[in-house]
């Protein structure tokens, strides 16, 4: 069953569908919030705004529309203004990406110098993008993380597709400008080493 006819059984009665709904998206809508909640310190808080997302979009699903926006478009949009108005009640607007409980895979002939070292860089990509302004930071998630198109990410965010392949841009530029002093010293120094060869 797609989503719309899940939706529209939904809408004439059948309220017991909503739980596959639920079931379809609740992993990735938690990895969002969690992602958003990450810099202000308040991840504890991600499975209650994770209920609450699916609450508000249960209330409101007789005013979904199907031509304005897919139901997981929708949803995500939900969860953010979720995420958003959470923040403002705690002061606290810096929205941030998740650490979505990935640990790097490792081979039983990985060294534990390379094993510290994955572990770092990830660490670093993720305070980068941490860093981001929020409009920029919540476009790179939804796009690198959760894997959506320009229009989608355009329609959560409330932004025309130029404007997210702006946010994008420069989103990707600041995290690389802020990772390229621990990514590319190592390889200064070893040319600068061979030059003096």
């Amino acid at each position: 069953m797609t989503d719309s006819q899940l939706i529209r059984e939904i809408k004439d009665g059948n309220v017991q569908l909503y739980d596959e709904l639920m079931r379809r998206y609740e992993r990735k809508i938690l990895a969002f919030i969690f992602h958003m909640l990450k810099s202000a310190q308040m991840e504890s808080m991600a499975e209650d705004l994770c209920n609450e997302t699916f609450y508000k979009a249960y209330r409101s699903l007789h005013s979904f529309r199907e031509v304005e926006a897919t139901f997981s478009t929708w949803l995500y949009t939900i969860a953010r203004n979720t995420v958003l108005s959470e923040l403002r009640k705690n002061k606290n607007m810096k929205v941030s990406l998740e650490e979505s409980g990935y640990q790097p895979q490792t081979s039983h002939e990985t060294l534990p110098e390379q094993t510290v070292l994955r572990n770092e860089k990830v660490s670093l990509v993720r305070d980068a993008i941490n860093n981001l302004p929020e409009k920029q930071r919540s476009a790179l998630i939804l796009r690198e993380y959760d894997q959506l198109d320009y229009q989608e990410i355009a329609n959560i965010l409330g932004q025309t597709v130029s404007s997210v392949k702006s946010l994008l841009f420069r989103a990707r530029a600041s995290v690389k400008l802020q990772l390229e002093p621990y990514f590319l010293e190592p390889i200064f120094e070893e040319y600068e080493g061979m030059n003096r060869r």
